[in-house]
């Protein structure tokens, strides 16, 4: 399909939404009215483009009118200037229109949860959990993010065997959602007498954050529910009490708990959000298995026991196996630098859904 009959479906589709919403019957349907005002608002700059685009060619149909007929020498020349002029115009609106049909993803706009997980490894992983961690915690700063830890357990030598913590804010899922994945390390580890060099493990998940506008019903009678006393790690309170929540979803065998709020109510209450966000989860990762097995896509955020990353410390080498990116700026990378390499995920994935669309 090219881009034309592309543009010709959404103007078709603009103008169905315009007499839908001209009906006052529609008003008695809030919800809906809701529904198409979204659409509406999605849809009106690509039909501003499309006009664009059918003037361009009108223009350019005329002048060629006009050199063909060749009268006019001047008038030749005024129209071949300006065709050119034209051309230029109409190739970056072609671009332009490319990526504005790639579908928006809705999750994009949502906070998240980020669990990180040492995997294989040892200590050394649990110490490279740490480091994911600090380099989340550096690059949500950098965005002006707010971070709040939902529940840690610590390692004795250091770092996290597991970490939960939610980041909020602007476009934070869009732009977190490619760490999910098995991340590798490979470094030399301070207790290794004989210098070798040991390759451990930790795995990122990345959550959509269920909002309000999501219906996820859990019925409470089949969720079991713990209290035990907060540990304090990665908090700023160690509580005497036991406040620390743990829901248990039975239908579905999904485990959560949160420890880091002062009370048992408000544990109760981010606890019941991050069971809402991995049930939620688990309905989409239905919908990706069926895209996935329709595309095949590189930049993958579903497969989270894929190997995306390797950091390499000897030779301070940062790999993206998914997109074959290098980098020798492993240092500056762990210090939260990593808006370059999430910047070119998402071109790579843009991409992919762009020619998913033109063929």
């Amino acid at each position: 399909m090219d881009i034309e009959e592309k543009l010709r479906q959404v103007k078709e589709r603009y103008e169905e939404l315009n007499q839908a919403m001209a009906d006052p019957a529609i008003f008695d349907r809030p919800d809906e009215y809701r529904d198409l005002t979204i659409e509406h608002t999605q849809l009106k700059e690509l039909v501003e483009d499309y006009n664009e685009w059918q003037s361009i060619k009108n223009q350019l149909a005329g002048n060629n009118e006009l050199i063909e007929m060749n009268e006019d020498a001047e008038i030749t020349e005024m129209a071949r200037d300006e065709n050119k002029e034209l051309k230029e115009r109409l190739a970056e609106l072609e671009e332009e229109i490319k990526f504005k049909l790639i579908p928006k993803d809705p999750d994009d706009s949502k906070n998240c949860i980020i669990e990180i997980r040492a995997g294989t490894g040892g200590d050394e992983a649990a110490i490279f959990a740490g480091d994911l961690f600090d380099m989340y915690r550096r690059f949500a700063d950098s965005q002006n993010w707010k971070m709040s830890v939902l529940s840690v357990g610590e390692s004795e030598k250091g770092g996290y065997k597991e970490i939960v913590f939610e980041l909020s804010g602007n476009e934070v899922y869009g732009k977190m959602k490619y760490e999910s994945g098995v991340h590798r390390v490979q470094r030399v580890p301070e207790t290794e007498s004989q210098g070798r060099v040991h390759t451990s493990a930790a795995t990122v998940a990345v959550l959509p954050e269920v909002n309000d506008d999501v219906e996820i019903n859990i019925d409470m009678k089949d969720v079991r529910v713990d209290t035990f006393r907060s540990s304090g790690a990665g908090g700023q309170h160690v509580n005497k009490t036991d406040s620390a929540i743990r829901l248990t979803h039975e239908p579905s065998g999904v485990v959560v708990e949160c420890q880091q709020e002062r009370s048992q109510h408000q544990n109760k209450e981010k606890a019941l959000i991050m069971l809402k966000t991995k049930l939620y989860d688990m309905e989409m990762e239905k919908i990706r298995s069926e895209r996935a097995a329709d595309r095949k896509s590189q930049v993958s955020t579903g497969d989270r026991s894929a190997k995306i990353r390797t950091y390499n410390f000897p030779q301070g080498r940062f790999t993206d196996h998914r997109i074959n990116l290098t980098l020798y700026n492993l240092d500056d990378i762990l210090k939260g630098n990593i808006g370059e390499v999430i910047k070119s995920l998402r071109v790579e994935d843009n991409l992919e859904k762009l020619n998913a669309i033109m063929n």
